[in-house]
């Protein structure tokens, strides 16, 4: 049961991360090509609050990760990660309000039945 909390703990931390800073580089702005442009939008981008909350989300994910790790096989818990792609996929659909189209739904099925198998074996 602690192995499952460690491991559910890890996915929220990370696709909360990872939606703060695709919030945060949404007001931004998008990073191109230009190289004169670059160092002005990554310093933006490094003091946005949603940058910065994403990125300290993200680091303690990875301290989860690593406890999670000392205790279950990766092969458990690195398939069991792909939870996350279902999660990104209904807060970008939900929260983000991005389109997502039919067959990435479908594939977010398959990554469940994928999940469940490894899970169980």
């Amino acid at each position: 049961m602690k192995q499952l909390i460690l491991l559910l703990t890890t996915v929220a931390l990370n696709v909360f991360g990872q939606m703060m800073m695709k919030k945060g580089m949404s007001s931004v702005g998008a990073v191109t090509g230009d190289l004169a442009a670059l160092s002005g939008l990554l310093g933006r981008a490094f003091v946005n609050p949603n940058v910065i909350a994403g990125v300290g989300a993200y680091a303690f994910s990875s301290i989860f990760w690593l406890v999670l790790l000392s205790r279950v096989d990766l092969s458990y818990a690195y398939p069991a990660l792909s939870l996350g792609y279902v999660l990104i996929t209904l807060v970008s659909a939900f929260i983000l309000g991005e389109q997502v189209s039919a067959i990435r739904w479908a594939g977010v099925f398959v990554i469940c039945v994928g999940v469940i198998l490894v899970t169980r074996g």
